[in-house]
């Protein structure tokens, strides 16, 4: 006996993309829920009173050589010729002392090599730490790793943890700029306007929006359409917000000049930058990149090209931790200056230096960090950490602490395990922060 069919269940829209054209419909439908998901997990909070409430990194891409900028190393000067008894590994070649001189600045005494004259001035502020190693020698790998943690797979990068972690305001929280040196000059942020007039644009998003609370109603809870929602919304607010948060001419003449911003000055491309990076953090930005628009891999003609360097980035630099102090963001903004490894003590090709991963420099200003402080050393010669070495996993685990997180409490699930910037390794470097 055959009995009547039992009527066919209604298909979800869910359902449907699951099985049209081979699910490739819910693949994007999947992608755009996981989006939502890390927005939703980005508004979590700090996991403890936070010394920073943003960062600026500026980027000095290529390996700015230590021993000549903030690692000053007089028995490397008076050996200056000598056979090198470091770097043999690698084919160690004869010692170059550096063309640079230094002197002691501040009340501090810091040392600083005089092609930054203008960042001198504030040796007070800067907390330098001479110790730090990474894992490779090679500019990709050791640039990936600075950013990421990892040198060996794509990862999120240390600003996109930062917004993770902190979330965000009206405008986008992470805003990175890289500045090559044959880049045309043009907008700060491009496919920011809209060919619709703004009143049919807001009249679209309204009737976009409706529909979708009306579902929402339907089916109670959605937060991929929530945080589709939210993303649309948020892509109108910029249109309106952040043209003028990046037009600099309403800046006073003597900020440009201070910044070094003018017709033909070296400093101008970056010193705009600078400008901008503080307008951001004014406006919000949690996590703000500019990149040298010199770059500083000087395998030759080290004392002409490192000179170049410093000359396009020291007066606007030291322009921006003045400008910061001025209006009172200093204290919780985390200024950071670094490449992604310093240079050999050793000479390259006679008047260059090759890649160093084993020891180099940078530093930081505000924030939480002590000013006028040196922290850690590099051997006499400036080849390798030797006292309190800072890896970059400890230089990750320190920013985010600034910030108010806790690395190994950071975390991102993604394909059944927990993922986090420092891996399993990263110490706070205590002794740093104010």
């Amino acid at each position: 006996m055959e009995h009547p069919s039992s009527p066919t269940p209604p298909v979800s829209r869910r359902q449907a993309l699951k099985g049209v054209a081979s699910g490739f419909g819910y693949l994007a439908f999947a992608g755009l829920a996981h989006q939502a998901a890390a927005r939703d997990a980005a508004a979590k909070g700090t996991h403890f009173a936070a010394r920073a409430k943003r960062v600026i990194f500026l980027c000095m891409n290529g390996g700015p050589s230590h021993v000549d900028t903030f690692d000053y190393k007089p028995a490397l000067n008076k050996q200056s010729g000598g056979a090198s008894p470091v770097g043999r590994e690698r084919g160690g070649a004869n010692l170059l002392g550096s063309p640079f001189k230094f002197a002691q600045h501040g009340e501090s005494g810091l040392w600083v090599s005089e092609v930054f004259p203008e960042l001198a001035r504030r040796a007070d502020d800067l907390c330098v730490v001479r110790s730090m190693h990474t894992d490779l020698p090679n500019h990709s790998q050791a640039f990936m790793q600075m950013h990421t943690g990892s040198f060996q797979f794509v990862r999120p990068s240390v600003g996109a943890w930062t917004l993770y972690g902190i979330g965000t305001n009206q405008i986008p929280g992470f805003y990175a700029k890289l500045l090559g040196k044959d880049q045309e000059p043009g907008p700060p942020l491009k496919n920011i306007g809209s060919d619709v007039p703004r009143d049919v644009q807001r009249a679209q998003l309204d009737l976009v929006r409706d529909l979708n609370r009306h579902k929402l109603e339907r089916d109670v809870h959605h937060p991929e359409i929530e945080g589709a929602i939210a993303s649309f919304e948020l892509a109108f607010r910029m249109q309106a917000e952040v043209p003028e948060v990046l037009e600099l001419r309403s800046e006073p003449a003597s900020v440009l000049e201070e910044y070094g911003v003018g017709p033909g000055l070296p400093t101008d491309r970056f010193g705009r930058q600078c400008i901008l990076a503080r307008r951001l953090v004014e406006a919000g930005v949690r996590f703000v990149e500019i990149t040298a628009p010199v770059g500083w891999d000087h395998h030759f003609l080290l004392k002409d090209e490192l000179a170049k360097s410093a000359e396009a980035t020291d007066r606007p630099a030291a322009a921006l931790l003045t400008d910061l102090k001025r209006r009172g963001l200093l204290k919780d903004t985390l200024v950071v200056w670094a490449g992604e490894f310093g240079r050999t003590p050793y000479a390259q090709g006679g008047l260059g230096r090759d890649h160093n991963n084993k020891g180099y420099t940078i530093w930081m200003a505000g924030g939480g960090v002590k000013g006028g402080l040196s922290y850690g050393a590099t051997d006499e010669f400036g080849y390798q950490a030797v006292e309190k070495p800072v890896h970059v996993h400890d230089w990750h685990a320190t920013v985010l602490h600034l910030l108010g997180l806790d690395h190994k409490r950071l975390t991102f699930n993604y394909g059944g395990r927990d993922f986090r910037l420092t891996d399993v390794y990263g110490n706070v470097v205590k002794e740093i922060l104010a």
